[in-house]
């Protein structure tokens, strides 16, 4: 072999050798990337059907929640209004005496003039029965 031909042919073959790695190596990189992105995807896909899992559970939640404060609201016993008091019944019976209408009367106590005229009713029962 000629001595001068030998370092261009080990030349030429490093530099061969340099490509294919490096055409193997662009190669593979593009494999891993694409495998890379499809493992993405896919755990892309199972994400955005749990997000929907869980959205829907917390509707369903929500609307539970809907019922069973409707079905509290209803089940819970409705706050009576106080009724005519003692004091009320005596204020309301002393002003009558003293010649002051129902109405008057009905907003002075700040009672419904209903209250009031059934007070008095009553009263006149009472009265006229004892009598």
């Amino acid at each position: 072999m000629n001595s001068p031909i030998l370092p261009f042919a080990i030349g030429f073959g490093l530099v061969l050798g340099s490509v294919a790695m490096s055409l193997f190596a662009w190669f593979r990189t593009n494999a891993l990337l694409a495998a890379a992105g499809q493992n993405a995807r896919t755990a892309q896909t199972k994400l955005a059907a749990e997000v929907q899992a869980v959205r829907q559970t917390m509707e369903a939640l929500a609307v539970q929640v809907q019922d069973a404060q409707q079905q509290a609201r209803q089940m819970a016993p409705a706050i009576p209004r106080p009724g005519l008091n003692l004091t009320r019944r005596s204020q309301a019976l002393r002003m009558h005496r003293r010649g002051e209408p129902p109405d008057q009367i009905a907003a002075a106590l700040e009672i419904p003039r209903q209250e009031v005229d059934l007070l008095l009713k009553v009263h006149r029962i009472v009265i006229s029965s004892v009598a």
